[in-house]
């Protein structure tokens, strides 16, 4: 199912409310605005006209339900909607609604029996009410699993294997937490509970999760079961961010938006961070399927006519004043640089901010209230292709920003006119040639007791060699490699770390401090 058009009228918040155009596209439909702007009413509105039209019980309240100093409307002409498609035979899945009081900290079973039509289950009648979920999808996933086992046609798979053919939470918590593993159900007989692996714990159960580990679990398994009866349907949660960290948002979004099937929407009400950068770039990707409808500064009193909007550096940056608002200011370094380096974008790679962890090292005590972040490419640092610069000096109002690439084959002119536009470059081709300066090297020798000489023999080899595959001589990076490994068998390093980044961190940047030539040319080159 896919709405084309709302109409709304003396309902919670609205006196006179029309979404309008509404592409039949569209698998992403996000609400943004600051907290009080009509958000969640909407999915209360929408709650109403499935109670009335899809036969899943009537919630109309109307004290709840009727805009403050209005008459009571006819409730079946309180809230319309058109659709892009007929109704589906069973009207009941035409919507599916979760509220934002989503919390279940703990639960165990002792038996389980079949349960009933998930569509004829209870569900919250309003978006104040509370939402548990979590030990309800245990009773239907258990009883899965045992019919699963009565099931002629899984007669030549393991247990094993019949667990995840039925359960598709385990790839989809896979895909959002690094080490967290659904690794069973306990006893169902007996104190049954979803149980999972973190790191070297094993078998611990769904009670000692964190608050956000349950909160991504509650929605994306509840979404997974509840996919297998609500396959043409218009799925609304309020706030899915609650209880997370930014980073663990993204993600979370990610894995919700690719389980929802093409023909039904995902409805989401947010004012975080982490949810709608990651919509805005699922946006750029695919604008036909992503939809953001923009609640903020609206006049709900009146008559308001909402359609889908385009999050423009504008609307952006008045969205990221919503959600930081003066905490921005209270945080904020007093100079960002924005430098080369793989940004951290969820991959987990290992050389994620190399350069900006390495100059916030570097810098930390003479430059403490500098702040250094990895945008990409050279191309990414001078086109701010992450629009991280202009964000931070629009809701950071005090702080400066200040864009560094590497020398690399850039001619002196290219370095003169990059320079005239503000931009800095390094003297050198790249961090590794401080890193792995001389005097750095020499100054780890002296501070492990040992003559500096055959250190200082095996870079030069090492560059010597990479000179003969091709590479300038000034390329320090491409024989950093060989000159870590000839550090750590002539200083006998230990645990110095599993890649050549790791190494760097620990036992060089640390080293290239005040004092130091190179720390002092760097310094130049960053600071001026």
């Amino acid at each position: 199912m896919k709405i084309k058009e709302v109409s709304i009228k003396g309902f919670k918040r609205f006196t006179d409310v029309s979404i309008r155009e509404l592409p039949a596209t569209a698998r992403l439909v996000v609400l943004i605005g600051p907290n009080g702007s009509g958000k969640s009413s909407l999915f209360d509105a929408f709650r109403v006209w499935a109670g009335i039209n899809a036969q899943i019980g009537n919630p109309w309240e109307a004290a709840y339900h009727v805009k403050q100093g209005m008459s009571v409307p006819n409730q079946n002409q309180a809230v319309q909607i058109q659709f892009h498609q007929n109704l589906p035979q069973h009207p009941q899945k035409t919507f599916y609604i979760r509220s934002g009081y989503r919390n279940e900290p703990d639960f165990s079973v002792s038996s389980v029996s079949q349960p009933g039509n998930i569509q004829d289950a209870p569900k919250v009648l309003r978006l104040a009410d509370n939402d548990v979920s979590v030990s309800n999808n245990y009773y239907r996933l258990v009883w899965s699993l045992v019919a699963g086992l009565y099931d002629r046609a899984n007669d030549d798979i393991n247990v094993k294997t019949l667990r995840e053919k039925e359960i598709g939470i385990i790839s989809a918590l896979g895909r959002v937490f690094d080490d967290l593993v659904l690794s069973g159900f306990g006893e169902s007989t007996a104190q049954g509970t979803f149980l999972f692996n973190k790191g070297t714990s094993r078998d611990f159960e769904y009670k000692n999760l964190s608050g956000g580990e349950k909160a991504a679990f509650d929605l994306l398994l509840d979404l997974i079961v509840k996919l297998q009866f609500y396959d043409d349907t218009i799925f609304c949660i309020d706030e899915p961010d609650l209880h997370l960290h930014t980073r663990l948002q993204a993600k979370l979004l990610d894995e919700l938006y690719r389980q929802i099937p093409n023909n039904s929407q995902l409805w989401i009400s947010t004012h975080s961070v982490g949810m709608m950068a990651r919509a805005k770039e699922l946006q750029k990707k695919s604008p036909e399927s992503i939809v953001f409808l923009d609640f903020d500064q609206q006049d709900f009193d009146g008559s308001v006519q909402l359609s889908p909007v385009k999050m423009t550096r504008a609307r952006w940056i008045q969205a990221l004043d919503v959600a930081l608002g003066n905490m921005a200011t209270l945080v904020a370094p007093e100079r960002i640089v924005l430098c080369e380096g793989k940004p951290v974008t969820g991959s987990g790679a290992k050389r994620a901010e190399f350069d900006a962890q390495c100059y916030r090292k570097i810098f930390a005590n003479e430059f403490a209230e500098t702040d250094f972040i990895s945008v990409g490419n050279a191309s990414g640092v001078l086109n701010d292709r992450l629009e991280i610069g202009w964000a931070i000096q629009t809701i950071a109002k005090g702080t400066t920003v200040t864009r560094l690439v590497d020398r690399d084959d850039r001619t002196e002119a290219q370095i003169d006119e990059l320079r005239r536009t503000g931009c800095r470059v390094l003297t050198r081709r790249h961090l590794e040639a401080y890193l792995f300066d001389d005097e750095i090297l020499t100054k780890l020798c002296v501070q492990r007791g040992i003559d500096a000489a055959n250190l200082l023999t095996a870079k030069r080899q090492a560059i010597a060699e990479s000179v003969s595959r091709g590479n300038p001589s000034d390329d320090v990076k491409s024989a950093a490699g060989s000159i870590q490994s000839a550090a750590k068998q002539l200083l006998n390093l230990t645990q110095s770390g599993s890649s050549l980044e790791a190494f760097a961190l620990e036992f060089l940047a640390p080293l290239l401090a005040p004092g130091t030539e190179a720390y002092e040319a760097l310094k130049k080159d960053v600071f001026g």
